[in-house]
């Protein structure tokens, strides 16, 4: 296109956005919606998803509500439609009878929602409406069927294959550090010197994954700690003055951190493949590394320990607690009750230690009494470690941490 025939129709297409957005103006979101879903082209269907997107975000919890029901019972699809569409693709399995029950099986909000993110920072828009949605959901379970559609275009818009692998260190750009503070889920950061001495060292750490549509947004980071040996407390691991080593010196990359930042995003993995990306990275990198492992909290212990019957836990060691905690305590479908145990157990991770008196803040004691766990990442079992678990629901676990969990059972 000539310099000028791209300037005519830059012109134009403002013009009739312009036009197309006083047309609208002042009809509610849900008409809007129709709108949007019927347009045809792009210019149009761009400038309503801004002014729905706008109007959105502007709306009170009661209006965001009224909207989640209206795509609810509007946006549905037709059961009788999906009966009948299946009936006929099963009779005669063609690619226009394949494309007609696929049609009338999709509701109409998923295509809502996919015209909405054509629009410079809708994704990050779709993200937070989402976050308004599980709010929600709590209290009416009856908007659940939109999640799942939420969650299904999510899980495609954030595929492992959309995603950045960033280094983030004491030079990114300071938007980001402020997120790495705010974010921080596991030990908080109490002003930048505390963040300094976990991204500035030599020993020290930290990746993230970036999606293209929120790239100054951290989808989710990990802080690394380059050791000698396997650490048992994180006051030690951050202590202020301490001495840092250099890279080349550590045998062991100490997971300590793994915080998930989009509230939006709940329940679409990431962690399985930042660490696995990392540990990769890391041992490419240095090759002195010989040991992957975490220092992780066990966030449910205390509250386990509170309920359960069993006479001999009482006068047992934490560690004891622990260790029989992380390998007997199931849910309903057999896996660990533990949140953080589940996490790295199906990443294919073992446990490989406990130790008291490793976590000694307000919130470790609270959570378990200050006992923490090493999960070991051996990159030559976590395949087989991640099928056992969620085929067996067997739980790998070093011969140390089975010792101690089997001093309740030889006991009670």
């Amino acid at each position: 296109m000539s310099y000028f025939g791209g300037l005519f129709s830059t012109v134009f297409e403002r013009r009739f956005a312009k036009a197309v957005s006083t047309q609208a103006e002042g009809r509610p979101i849900t008409d809007l919606s129709l709108d949007l879903l019927g347009a045809m082209g792009e210019v149009s269907g761009s400038t309503l998803a801004q002014m729905i997107l706008d109007q959105y975000a502007g709306s009170n919890d009661a209006d965001k509500r009224a909207f989640f029901e209206f795509m609810m019972r509007d946006l549905e699809i037709d059961p009788v439609d999906v009966v009948e569409s299946l009936k006929l693709y099963k009779e005669a399995p063609t690619k226009r009878s394949y494309r007609d029950y696929t049609r009338a099986s999709e509701p109409k909000r998923q295509e809502l929602l996919r015209r909405l993110n054509q629009v410079p920072g809708g994704t990050q828009r779709l993200v937070s409406m989402r976050k308004d949605l599980l709010g929600m959901i709590k209290g009416d379970p009856k908007l659940g069927p939109l999640d799942v559609d939420f969650g299904h275009l999510f899980a495609s818009w954030f595929n492992r294959g959309f995603l950045v692998l960033r280094p983030i260190n004491w030079s990114s750009p300071a938007e980001v550090l402020e997120k790495i503070i705010a974010y921080e889920a596991v030990h908080a950061i109490d002003s930048w010197d505390d963040l300094r001495r976990r991204l500035q060292p030599s020993d020290r750490r930290c990746y993230g994954f970036f999606h293209p549509a929120m790239p100054d947004e951290p989808l989710i980071f990990v802080e690394v700690a380059l050791n000698k040996g396997v650490p048992n407390s994180v006051q030690t691991l951050l202590a202020d003055g301490r001495d840092p080593i250099a890279a080349e010196e550590a045998d062991t990359a100490v997971f300590y951190s793994i915080s998930n930042c989009q509230a939006g995003l709940a329940g679409i993995s990431f962690g399985n493949s930042l660490i696995k990306q990392v540990a990769a990275d890391l041992a490419r990198d240095l090759v002195g590394l010989e040991t992957f492992v975490t220092l992780s909290p066990i966030p449910g212990l205390n509250k386990w320990l509170e309920t359960t019957s069993i006479a001999a836990l009482k006068d047992a060691s934490l560690e004891v607690q622990a260790a029989h905690y992380l390998l007997s305590a199931k849910r309903e479908d057999k896996l660990p009750v533990d949140p953080v145990a589940r996490f790295h157990l199906g990443n294919g991770a073992a446990v490989h230690a406990v130790h008291a008196e490793a976590d000694l803040s307000d919130n470790g004691m609270r959570q378990s009494g200050g006992a923490m766990v090493n999960y070991l990442y051996d990159l030559t079992q976590i395949t087989t470690n991640h099928e056992k678990f969620v085929v067996e629901k067997i739980v790998a676990a070093s011969a140390e941490v089975h010792a101690l969990s089997a001093q309740v059972t030889t006991t009670k």
